[in-house]
């Protein structure tokens, strides 16, 4: 996720252990590696998941990510991409460290999705979208406001891609557990940690834009006539429209404490988790 191409993410919160999450019995319970080296474990409850031990951040951890490659990370966003991509599977990325185990984790190329999934994928991505964008919109933190208006925002061109839909004579379902599962998270999660926030807003627009583009194209060729939906246009330079944002995540995260950051890195399987389970739907 900068080429998040399937999200995964499930975790306990590293944040305050009374806040209660919106139950979701279909959520699968996906839990973040043991052997993250510079994390300690918290007990905590997810949405319609066994409780477990969770990964938070260790104050003892003084260093930085390093590229898989063996350099240092350059900039934090460079630190929340390499953090992603160990997330893909060896099937998706080739810098992914992943074992494929259910088919959204196996390469687009197999996948067989379906129109009635293809559309419950739209309505719960788009819950998505609207709940980032109405708390940018309205912020908790001052930092949130740095990412107002950059171009990436989604939810007007998903309204326009249902509506075509409509219009064509298909019926839009409500929205599923996953979808509405997730914006509660986010919405409780940015009152309460807005690093962790952070992460989440990082990996579901930068997932968009990289491995969503793949899949979309995919999906479009086989259920839907080719036909590109809005939801994947962006008005303006796709690439400037991402470096800009890129130098906002950059200069938020620059008084962050080496704490802070790990702790945001750390949020990217729980946002995997349930972008992988809304991605699932597009299979069913």
């Amino acid at each position: 996720m900068e080429s998040l191409t399937l999200i995964s993410q499930s975790r306990s919160l590293p944040i305050n252990p009374n806040l209660r999450i919106l139950s979701s019995p279909n959520i699968s319970s996906t839990f973040i590696p043991k052997d993250v080296p510079y994390f300690k474990t918290q007990f905590l409850k997810l949405p319609g998941i066994a409780t477990r031990n969770v990964i938070v951040s260790a104050a003892t951890t003084e260093k930085p990510w390093r590229r898989y490659t063996g350099g240092e990370a350059k900039g934090f966003v460079d630190e929340l991409r390499l953090a992603a991509m160990k997330l893909h599977t060896r099937q998706q990325a080739q810098e992914g460290e992943m074992e494929a185990k259910a088919p959204e984790e196996q390469r687009v190329e197999e996948w067989e999705p379906t129109l009635d999934g293809y559309l419950k994928f739209l309505v719960d991505i788009k819950v998505v979208y609207d709940t980032l964008e109405q708390i940018i919109e309205k912020p908790s933190f001052p930092s949130y406001g740095e990412f107002r208006n950059t171009g990436l925002e989604r939810s007007e061109k998903l309204a326009k891609d249902l509506k075509w839909f409509e219009e064509k004579g298909y019926g839009i379902p409500k929205a599923s557990s996953p979808g509405v599962a997730y914006a509660k998270y986010l919405e409780q999660l940015s009152e309460k940690d807005p690093q962790a926030f952070i992460c989440h807003f990082y990996n579901i627009y930068f997932a968009n834009t990289a491995g969503g583009r793949i899949i979309a194209k995919k999906v479009a060729e086989k259920i839907l006539d080719s036909r590109e939906l809005e939801f994947y246009k962006w008005d303006g330079e796709l690439s400037q429209l991402l470096q800009n944002v890129r130098d906002k995540l950059n200069k938020v995260a620059e008084n962050w404490s080496r704490e802070d950051k790990n702790r945001c890195l750390g949020e990217t399987e729980i946002s995997f988790k349930f972008y992988r389970e809304i991605v699932r739907l597009m299979l069913s």
